[in-house]
Protein backbone atom coordinates (compact mmCIF):
# COMPACT_ATOMS: atom_id res chain seq x y z
CA UNK A 1 0.00 0.00 0.00
CA UNK A 2 1.36 3.41 -0.94
CA UNK A 3 1.49 6.44 1.31
CA UNK A 4 -1.27 8.10 -0.74
CA UNK A 5 -3.49 5.02 -0.97
CA UNK A 6 -7.14 5.76 -0.34
CA UNK A 7 -7.00 9.43 -1.34
CA UNK A 8 -9.68 10.59 -3.76
CA UNK A 9 -9.67 11.02 -6.73
CA UNK A 10 -7.82 7.72 -6.68
CA UNK A 11 -6.28 7.80 -10.20
CA UNK A 12 -4.70 11.24 -9.70
CA UNK A 13 -3.02 10.31 -6.42
CA UNK A 14 -2.07 6.88 -7.72
CA UNK A 15 -0.15 8.40 -10.62
CA UNK A 16 1.30 11.21 -8.54
CA UNK A 17 2.75 8.68 -6.10
CA UNK A 18 4.17 6.59 -8.94
CA UNK A 19 5.74 9.73 -10.42
CA UNK A 20 7.25 10.62 -7.05
CA UNK A 21 8.81 7.17 -6.92
CA UNK A 22 10.85 7.88 -10.06
CA UNK A 23 13.87 10.24 -10.04
CA UNK A 24 13.14 13.19 -12.35
CA UNK A 25 15.21 16.24 -11.54
CA UNK A 26 16.17 18.45 -14.48
CA UNK A 27 18.47 16.64 -16.95
CA UNK A 28 17.56 13.34 -15.25
CA UNK A 29 14.01 12.80 -16.56
CA UNK A 30 14.62 9.81 -18.84
CA UNK A 31 13.16 7.20 -16.51
CA UNK A 32 9.97 9.22 -16.03
CA UNK A 33 9.79 10.00 -19.75
CA UNK A 34 10.07 6.29 -20.54
CA UNK A 35 7.40 5.55 -17.93
CA UNK A 36 4.98 7.89 -19.73
CA UNK A 37 5.75 6.28 -23.08
CA UNK A 38 5.06 2.79 -21.67
CA UNK A 39 1.84 4.07 -20.15
CA UNK A 40 0.68 5.36 -23.55
CA UNK A 41 1.68 2.26 -25.54
CA UNK A 42 0.04 -0.10 -23.06
CA UNK A 43 -3.24 1.74 -23.68
CA UNK A 44 -2.86 1.97 -27.43
CA UNK A 45 -2.37 5.71 -27.69
CA UNK A 46 -0.34 7.43 -30.39
CA UNK A 47 2.86 8.52 -28.70
CA UNK A 48 6.18 10.12 -29.67
CA UNK A 49 9.31 10.73 -27.62
CA UNK A 50 12.12 12.91 -28.94
CA UNK A 51 15.84 12.70 -28.23
CA UNK A 52 15.61 15.06 -25.25
CA UNK A 53 12.83 13.03 -23.65
CA UNK A 54 9.85 15.28 -24.44
CA UNK A 55 6.68 13.21 -24.80
CA UNK A 56 3.54 13.77 -26.89
CA UNK A 57 0.56 11.47 -26.28
CA UNK A 58 -2.57 11.81 -28.43
CA UNK A 59 -5.98 10.54 -27.38
CA UNK A 60 -8.76 10.83 -29.93
CA UNK A 61 -12.08 12.32 -28.88
CA UNK A 62 -14.44 10.40 -26.64
CA UNK A 63 -17.76 9.30 -28.21
CA UNK A 64 -19.93 12.31 -28.92
CA UNK A 65 -16.99 14.73 -28.89
CA UNK A 66 -15.63 14.05 -32.35
CA UNK A 67 -16.57 17.54 -33.56
CA UNK A 68 -15.39 19.36 -30.41
CA UNK A 69 -12.30 21.57 -30.60
CA UNK A 70 -9.12 19.71 -29.62
CA UNK A 71 -7.17 20.72 -26.52
CA UNK A 72 -3.57 20.38 -25.30
CA UNK A 73 -2.95 19.40 -21.68
CA UNK A 74 0.57 20.51 -20.86
CA UNK A 75 3.04 20.11 -18.02
CA UNK A 76 6.71 19.37 -17.45
CA UNK A 77 8.42 16.20 -16.31
CA UNK A 78 11.32 17.68 -14.37
CA UNK A 79 11.45 18.97 -10.81
CA UNK A 80 13.88 21.11 -8.84
CA UNK A 81 15.97 18.89 -6.57
CA UNK A 82 16.73 20.51 -3.24
CA UNK A 83 16.97 19.03 0.23
CA UNK A 84 17.31 19.97 3.87
CA UNK A 85 20.68 19.98 5.56
CA UNK A 86 21.64 16.48 6.65
CA UNK A 87 19.24 14.74 4.25
CA UNK A 88 21.03 11.87 2.50
CA UNK A 89 18.49 11.30 -0.28
CA UNK A 90 20.03 11.67 -3.76
CA UNK A 91 17.23 12.97 -5.97
CA UNK A 92 19.22 12.24 -9.11
CA UNK A 93 18.97 8.54 -8.26
CA UNK A 94 15.74 8.22 -6.29
CA UNK A 95 12.42 9.99 -6.06
CA UNK A 96 10.99 11.99 -3.16
CA UNK A 97 9.60 10.02 -0.20
CA UNK A 98 6.07 11.32 0.21
CA UNK A 99 3.82 11.32 3.25
CA UNK A 100 0.49 12.84 4.33
CA UNK A 101 0.37 15.67 6.84
CA UNK A 102 -3.27 16.60 7.40
CA UNK A 103 -4.54 18.13 4.16
CA UNK A 104 -1.04 18.22 2.67
CA UNK A 105 1.33 15.92 0.85
CA UNK A 106 4.96 16.53 1.73
CA UNK A 107 8.31 14.91 1.06
CA UNK A 108 10.73 13.71 3.71
CA UNK A 109 13.62 16.19 3.66
CA UNK A 110 13.44 17.11 -0.03
CA UNK A 111 11.44 19.02 -2.58
CA UNK A 112 8.19 17.24 -3.40
CA UNK A 113 7.99 17.75 -7.15
CA UNK A 114 4.36 18.83 -7.06
CA UNK A 115 5.76 21.39 -9.47
CA UNK A 116 5.02 19.82 -11.91
CA UNK A 117 4.26 16.18 -11.12
CA UNK A 118 0.65 17.11 -10.38
CA UNK A 119 0.15 18.15 -14.02
CA UNK A 120 1.57 14.84 -15.24
CA UNK A 121 -0.67 12.94 -12.81
CA UNK A 122 -3.77 14.82 -14.01
CA UNK A 123 -2.92 14.09 -17.64
CA UNK A 124 -2.33 10.38 -17.06
CA UNK A 125 -5.53 10.11 -15.02
CA UNK A 126 -7.50 11.63 -17.92
CA UNK A 127 -5.88 9.22 -20.38
CA UNK A 128 -6.43 6.24 -18.11
CA UNK A 129 -10.22 6.62 -18.41
CA UNK A 130 -10.08 5.25 -21.93
CA UNK A 131 -13.57 3.72 -22.02
CA UNK A 132 -15.35 7.06 -22.12
CA UNK A 133 -15.59 7.57 -18.37
CA UNK A 134 -14.34 11.14 -18.78
CA UNK A 135 -15.86 13.06 -21.71
CA UNK A 136 -13.26 14.96 -23.70
CA UNK A 137 -12.39 16.18 -27.20
CA UNK A 138 -9.18 15.10 -28.91
CA UNK A 139 -6.55 15.51 -26.19
CA UNK A 140 -2.89 16.12 -26.96
CA UNK A 141 -0.77 15.66 -23.83
CA UNK A 142 2.52 17.56 -24.06
CA UNK A 143 5.10 16.69 -21.39
CA UNK A 144 8.43 18.49 -21.54
CA UNK A 145 11.86 18.09 -19.96
CA UNK A 146 14.27 20.67 -18.52
CA UNK A 147 11.59 23.29 -17.84
CA UNK A 148 13.22 24.28 -14.56
CA UNK A 149 16.56 25.06 -16.20
CA UNK A 150 15.41 27.42 -18.94
CA UNK A 151 12.40 25.76 -20.65
CA UNK A 152 14.86 23.83 -22.80
CA UNK A 153 12.56 20.95 -23.67
CA UNK A 154 9.74 23.20 -24.84
CA UNK A 155 12.15 25.20 -26.98
CA UNK A 156 13.33 22.06 -28.77
CA UNK A 157 10.04 20.15 -29.03
CA UNK A 158 8.45 19.52 -32.43
CA UNK A 159 4.69 20.20 -32.24
CA UNK A 160 3.89 19.65 -35.91
CA UNK A 161 1.61 16.72 -34.97
CA UNK A 162 -0.55 18.93 -32.77
CA UNK A 163 -3.91 20.00 -34.21
CA UNK A 164 -5.14 21.76 -31.09
CA UNK A 165 -5.03 25.53 -30.76
CA UNK A 166 -6.23 25.59 -27.14
CA UNK A 167 -3.82 24.74 -24.33
CA UNK A 168 -4.36 24.04 -20.64
CA UNK A 169 -1.03 24.55 -18.89
CA UNK A 170 -1.31 23.05 -15.38
CA UNK A 171 1.77 24.73 -13.93
CA UNK A 172 0.33 27.42 -11.66
CA UNK A 173 0.36 27.17 -7.88
CA UNK A 174 -2.68 29.02 -6.53
CA UNK A 175 -6.20 27.65 -6.89
CA UNK A 176 -8.61 30.37 -7.94
CA UNK A 177 -6.06 32.23 -10.04
CA UNK A 178 -6.00 31.80 -13.80
CA UNK A 179 -2.63 32.83 -15.19
CA UNK A 180 -2.89 34.58 -18.55
CA UNK A 181 0.68 35.77 -19.10
CA UNK A 182 4.18 35.40 -17.72
CA UNK A 183 7.66 36.87 -17.73
CA UNK A 184 10.41 35.89 -20.12
CA UNK A 185 13.84 34.96 -18.85
CA UNK A 186 17.31 33.56 -19.31
CA UNK A 187 20.20 32.13 -17.30
CA UNK A 188 23.55 33.85 -16.90
CA UNK A 189 26.89 32.41 -15.88
CA UNK A 190 29.68 34.77 -14.85
CA UNK A 191 33.32 33.72 -14.71
CA UNK A 192 35.56 35.99 -12.61
CA UNK A 193 39.25 34.91 -12.73
CA UNK A 194 41.18 34.63 -9.46
CA UNK A 195 44.74 33.85 -8.48
CA UNK A 196 45.93 32.09 -5.38
CA UNK A 197 48.86 32.16 -3.05
CA UNK A 198 49.74 30.32 0.13
CA UNK A 199 49.41 31.82 3.57
CA UNK A 200 49.65 30.68 7.18
CA UNK A 201 46.99 31.36 9.81
CA UNK A 202 44.05 30.04 11.81
CA UNK A 203 41.65 28.17 9.50
CA UNK A 204 37.99 29.06 10.18
CA UNK A 205 34.78 27.81 8.56
CA UNK A 206 31.71 30.06 8.34
CA UNK A 207 28.30 28.39 7.83
CA UNK A 208 25.32 30.57 6.91
CA UNK A 209 22.02 28.75 7.58
CA UNK A 210 18.37 29.27 8.45
CA UNK A 211 17.27 31.25 5.39
CA UNK A 212 13.86 30.55 3.87
CA UNK A 213 15.03 30.48 0.23
CA UNK A 214 12.31 29.84 -2.33
CA UNK A 215 11.37 30.18 -5.98
CA UNK A 216 13.28 32.98 -7.67
CA UNK A 217 10.17 34.14 -9.51
CA UNK A 218 7.25 33.51 -7.18
CA UNK A 219 9.08 34.48 -3.96
CA UNK A 220 11.45 37.14 -5.28
CA UNK A 221 9.18 39.89 -3.91
CA UNK A 222 8.88 38.41 -0.41
CA UNK A 223 11.94 40.22 0.94
CA UNK A 224 13.82 37.01 1.65
CA UNK A 225 17.57 37.03 2.10
CA UNK A 226 19.98 35.52 -0.44
CA UNK A 227 22.76 33.44 1.13
CA UNK A 228 25.28 34.24 -1.62
CA UNK A 229 24.68 37.96 -1.27
CA UNK A 230 24.83 37.81 2.54
CA UNK A 231 28.14 35.96 2.50
CA UNK A 232 29.53 38.71 0.30
CA UNK A 233 28.20 41.34 2.69
CA UNK A 234 29.72 39.65 5.72
CA UNK A 235 33.10 39.22 4.06
CA UNK A 236 33.10 42.90 3.10
CA UNK A 237 32.15 43.85 6.66
CA UNK A 238 34.87 41.61 8.03
CA UNK A 239 37.47 43.25 5.78
CA UNK A 240 36.69 46.57 7.48
CA UNK A 241 37.40 45.12 10.94
CA UNK A 242 40.34 42.76 10.57
CA UNK A 243 42.74 41.13 8.10
CA UNK A 244 41.85 37.73 6.64
CA UNK A 245 42.32 35.58 3.54
CA UNK A 246 39.60 33.74 1.64
CA UNK A 247 40.16 30.06 0.89
CA UNK A 248 36.72 28.81 -0.20
CA UNK A 249 33.15 29.97 -0.80
CA UNK A 250 29.98 28.20 -1.88
CA UNK A 251 26.29 29.10 -1.82
CA UNK A 252 23.13 27.96 -3.61
CA UNK A 253 22.18 24.99 -5.77
CA UNK A 254 20.15 26.28 -8.75
CA UNK A 255 19.89 29.54 -10.66
CA UNK A 256 16.13 29.70 -10.12
CA UNK A 257 16.22 29.04 -6.35
CA UNK A 258 16.95 31.78 -3.81
CA UNK A 259 19.99 30.36 -1.93
CA UNK A 260 19.07 29.37 1.61
CA UNK A 261 22.54 28.43 2.85
CA UNK A 262 26.22 28.94 2.11
CA UNK A 263 29.70 28.59 3.52
CA UNK A 264 33.09 30.22 3.38
CA UNK A 265 36.53 29.23 4.65
CA UNK A 266 38.90 31.95 5.77
CA UNK A 267 42.39 32.21 7.25
CA UNK A 268 42.87 34.72 10.07
CA UNK A 269 45.72 35.70 12.40
CA UNK A 270 45.46 33.43 15.48
CA UNK A 271 45.01 36.41 17.80
CA UNK A 272 42.02 37.75 15.82
CA UNK A 273 39.47 35.04 16.68
CA UNK A 274 37.77 37.29 19.26
CA UNK A 275 37.45 40.09 16.69
CA UNK A 276 35.92 37.63 14.23
CA UNK A 277 33.31 36.57 16.79
CA UNK A 278 32.45 40.20 17.54
CA UNK A 279 31.98 40.90 13.82
CA UNK A 280 29.65 37.90 13.52
CA UNK A 281 27.55 39.26 16.40
CA UNK A 282 27.35 42.65 14.70
CA UNK A 283 26.34 40.94 11.47
CA UNK A 284 23.57 39.02 13.29
CA UNK A 285 22.19 42.29 14.67
CA UNK A 286 22.10 43.78 11.17
CA UNK A 287 20.36 40.70 9.73
CA UNK A 288 17.70 40.75 12.43
CA UNK A 289 17.02 44.41 11.74
CA UNK A 290 16.73 43.82 7.98
CA UNK A 291 15.26 40.32 7.72
CA UNK A 292 13.68 39.72 11.12
CA UNK A 293 10.28 38.94 9.61
CA UNK A 294 11.14 37.35 6.26
CA UNK A 295 14.10 35.29 7.57
CA UNK A 296 14.06 35.28 11.38
CA UNK A 297 16.28 32.20 11.69
CA UNK A 298 19.41 33.47 9.89
CA UNK A 299 22.52 32.18 11.65
CA UNK A 300 26.21 32.52 10.81
CA UNK A 301 28.11 29.75 12.57
CA UNK A 302 31.85 29.68 13.19
CA UNK A 303 34.12 26.66 13.49
CA UNK A 304 37.77 27.39 14.25
CA UNK A 305 40.21 24.73 13.12
CA UNK A 306 43.94 24.33 13.17
CA UNK A 307 46.70 26.83 12.51
CA UNK A 308 48.63 26.08 9.35
CA UNK A 309 49.25 26.91 5.71
CA UNK A 310 46.69 26.71 2.91
CA UNK A 311 45.81 28.08 -0.52
CA UNK A 312 43.98 31.43 -0.44
CA UNK A 313 43.11 34.24 -2.85
CA UNK A 314 45.69 36.91 -3.41
CA UNK A 315 44.83 40.50 -2.49
CA UNK A 316 43.54 41.58 -5.91
CA UNK A 317 41.45 38.44 -6.35
CA UNK A 318 39.81 38.88 -2.97
CA UNK A 319 38.80 42.41 -3.96
CA UNK A 320 37.32 41.13 -7.24
CA UNK A 321 35.29 38.48 -5.45
CA UNK A 322 33.96 40.92 -2.86
CA UNK A 323 33.12 43.44 -5.58
CA UNK A 324 31.21 40.83 -7.60
CA UNK A 325 29.23 39.52 -4.62
CA UNK A 326 28.34 43.01 -3.39
CA UNK A 327 27.70 44.86 -6.65
CA UNK A 328 26.03 42.29 -8.91
CA UNK A 329 22.34 43.21 -9.24
CA UNK A 330 20.04 40.93 -7.25
CA UNK A 331 16.35 40.80 -6.39
CA UNK A 332 13.48 42.90 -7.68
CA UNK A 333 14.66 45.51 -10.19
CA UNK A 334 11.32 47.00 -11.30
CA UNK A 335 7.60 46.65 -10.54
CA UNK A 336 4.98 46.70 -13.27
CA UNK A 337 3.52 50.11 -14.07
CA UNK A 338 0.43 48.45 -15.56
CA UNK A 339 -0.46 45.80 -12.96
CA UNK A 340 -0.02 46.91 -9.32
CA UNK A 341 1.85 44.38 -7.21
CA UNK A 342 3.37 42.48 -10.15
CA UNK A 343 7.14 42.23 -10.39
CA UNK A 344 8.24 43.29 -13.87
CA UNK A 345 11.99 42.62 -13.75
CA UNK A 346 14.21 40.66 -11.37
CA UNK A 347 17.49 38.80 -11.11
CA UNK A 348 18.45 36.06 -8.67
CA UNK A 349 22.04 35.16 -7.81
CA UNK A 350 21.27 31.46 -7.43
CA UNK A 351 24.76 29.98 -7.23
CA UNK A 352 28.15 31.30 -6.11
CA UNK A 353 31.09 28.91 -6.14
CA UNK A 354 34.80 29.59 -5.82
CA UNK A 355 37.17 27.19 -7.58
CA UNK A 356 40.95 27.21 -7.76
CA UNK A 357 41.02 29.75 -10.58
CA UNK A 358 37.64 31.48 -10.83
CA UNK A 359 34.51 32.67 -9.07
CA UNK A 360 31.40 31.37 -10.84
CA UNK A 361 28.11 33.22 -10.38
CA UNK A 362 24.90 31.81 -11.87
CA UNK A 363 21.79 33.99 -12.18
CA UNK A 364 18.18 33.70 -13.27
CA UNK A 365 17.00 36.85 -15.06
CA UNK A 366 13.26 37.46 -15.52
CA UNK A 367 11.22 40.25 -17.06
CA UNK A 368 7.90 40.73 -18.79
CA UNK A 369 9.59 43.47 -20.86
CA UNK A 370 12.21 42.23 -23.34
CA UNK A 371 14.30 45.43 -23.25
CA UNK A 372 14.48 45.30 -19.44
CA UNK A 373 15.73 41.72 -19.61
CA UNK A 374 18.45 42.88 -21.98
CA UNK A 375 19.35 45.80 -19.70
CA UNK A 376 19.91 43.55 -16.67
CA UNK A 377 21.94 41.16 -18.81
CA UNK A 378 24.14 44.04 -19.97
CA UNK A 379 24.73 45.13 -16.37
CA UNK A 380 25.94 41.66 -15.48
CA UNK A 381 28.15 41.51 -18.58
CA UNK A 382 29.66 44.96 -17.93
CA UNK A 383 30.47 44.26 -14.29
CA UNK A 384 31.96 40.86 -15.09
CA UNK A 385 34.09 42.51 -17.77
CA UNK A 386 35.28 45.24 -15.42
CA UNK A 387 36.43 42.49 -13.06
CA UNK A 388 38.44 40.84 -15.84
CA UNK A 389 35.88 38.14 -16.45
CA UNK A 390 33.01 37.29 -18.77
CA UNK A 391 29.34 36.33 -18.81
CA UNK A 392 27.48 33.95 -21.05
CA UNK A 393 23.76 33.33 -21.45
CA UNK A 394 21.60 30.30 -22.06
CA UNK A 395 18.01 29.09 -21.80
CA UNK A 396 16.53 32.29 -23.19
CA UNK A 397 12.74 32.16 -23.43
CA UNK A 398 10.14 34.78 -24.40
CA UNK A 399 7.46 36.36 -22.26
CA UNK A 400 3.89 35.17 -22.72
CA UNK A 401 2.00 38.42 -23.36
CA UNK A 402 -1.55 38.90 -22.09
CA UNK A 403 -4.21 38.46 -24.80
CA UNK A 404 -7.01 40.99 -24.66
CA UNK A 405 -9.46 38.46 -26.07
CA UNK A 406 -9.41 34.73 -25.30
CA UNK A 407 -12.24 32.28 -25.86
CA UNK A 408 -10.51 29.68 -23.70
CA UNK A 409 -10.03 32.14 -20.85
CA UNK A 410 -13.71 33.13 -20.99
CA UNK A 411 -14.72 29.45 -20.93
CA UNK A 412 -12.48 28.72 -17.95
CA UNK A 413 -13.87 31.72 -16.05
CA UNK A 414 -17.47 30.61 -16.68
CA UNK A 415 -16.82 27.03 -15.58
CA UNK A 416 -14.96 28.23 -12.51
CA UNK A 417 -17.93 30.40 -11.48
CA UNK A 418 -20.29 27.44 -11.96
CA UNK A 419 -18.15 25.14 -9.79
CA UNK A 420 -16.91 27.52 -7.10
CA UNK A 421 -19.64 30.15 -6.96
CA UNK A 422 -17.30 33.12 -7.40
CA UNK A 423 -15.13 34.60 -10.13
CA UNK A 424 -11.46 33.62 -10.40
CA UNK A 425 -8.67 36.16 -10.51
CA UNK A 426 -6.89 36.69 -13.81
CA UNK A 427 -3.20 37.38 -13.23
CA UNK A 428 0.18 37.49 -14.89
CA UNK A 429 3.04 35.56 -13.32
CA UNK A 430 6.63 36.63 -12.67
CA UNK A 431 7.93 33.19 -13.53
CA UNK A 432 8.59 31.27 -16.71
CA UNK A 433 5.79 29.24 -18.26
CA UNK A 434 6.06 27.28 -21.47
CA UNK A 435 2.99 28.99 -22.95
CA UNK A 436 5.13 31.72 -24.49
CA UNK A 437 7.31 29.23 -26.34
CA UNK A 438 4.38 27.14 -27.54
CA UNK A 439 2.51 30.27 -28.68
CA UNK A 440 5.46 30.94 -30.98
CA UNK A 441 5.30 27.41 -32.39
CA UNK A 442 1.53 27.10 -32.90
CA UNK A 443 -0.14 30.01 -34.70
CA UNK A 444 -3.27 31.20 -32.95
CA UNK A 445 -2.68 29.18 -29.77
CA UNK A 446 -5.06 30.19 -26.97
CA UNK A 447 -3.56 29.43 -23.53
CA UNK A 448 -4.52 29.49 -19.89
CA UNK A 449 -2.61 28.23 -16.86
CA UNK A 450 -4.05 26.98 -13.56
CA UNK A 451 -3.36 24.44 -10.84
CA UNK A 452 -3.99 23.40 -7.24
CA UNK A 453 -2.54 25.06 -4.17
CA UNK A 454 1.19 24.38 -3.90
CA UNK A 455 3.34 25.99 -1.24
CA UNK A 456 7.08 26.68 -0.88
CA UNK A 457 7.94 25.13 -4.23
CA UNK A 458 11.64 24.59 -4.98
CA UNK A 459 12.32 24.14 -1.25
CA UNK A 460 12.37 21.11 1.08
CA UNK A 461 9.21 22.54 2.66
CA UNK A 462 7.23 22.16 -0.58
CA UNK A 463 3.72 20.80 0.02
CA UNK A 464 0.46 20.53 -1.89
CA UNK A 465 -3.14 20.58 -0.70
CA UNK A 466 -5.00 17.28 -1.09
CA UNK A 467 -8.44 18.92 -1.11
CA UNK A 468 -7.28 21.47 -3.68
CA UNK A 469 -6.02 18.72 -5.98
CA UNK A 470 -9.47 17.12 -5.83
CA UNK A 471 -11.29 20.38 -6.65
CA UNK A 472 -9.00 21.22 -9.55
CA UNK A 473 -9.50 17.68 -10.89
CA UNK A 474 -13.24 18.34 -11.11
CA UNK A 475 -12.50 21.70 -12.71
CA UNK A 476 -10.24 20.13 -15.35
CA UNK A 477 -12.85 17.51 -16.22
CA UNK A 478 -15.53 20.19 -16.56
CA UNK A 479 -13.38 22.20 -18.97
CA UNK A 480 -12.79 19.12 -21.11
CA UNK A 481 -16.51 18.23 -21.09
CA UNK A 482 -17.57 21.71 -22.25
CA UNK A 483 -18.54 21.92 -25.91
Amino acid sequence: MGALSGLKPEPVFKYFEEICGIPHTSHHEKELSDYCVRFAKERGYECTQDEMGNVLIIAEAAPGYEDAEAVIIQGHLDMVGDKAEGCEIDLEKEGPRVYIDGDYIRADGTTLGGDNGIAVAYALAILDAKDGGIPHPRVEVVLTVCEEVGLLGASAMDLSSCRARRMLNIDSEVEGILTAGCAGGRRTCCHIPVKRTRRTGLFCTLELTGLAGGHSGMEIDKGRANAAVLLGRFLMLLKEHMPYDLAALNAGVKENVIPKSGSAAILIPPDEEAALKMTIEKFHDCMQAEYGKADPDIRLGLTAGRTGECSVLDKDSLLRVLTALNLMPNGVQAMSMDLPGLVETSINMGVAELSDDELILRHSVRSSVASAKEMISRKVTLLAGQLGGSADFQGDYPAWPYARTSGLRDLCVDIFKQQYGYEPKIELMHAGLECGIFSGKLDGLDCISFGPNLFDIHTPNEHVSISSIARVWEYLKAILAAR
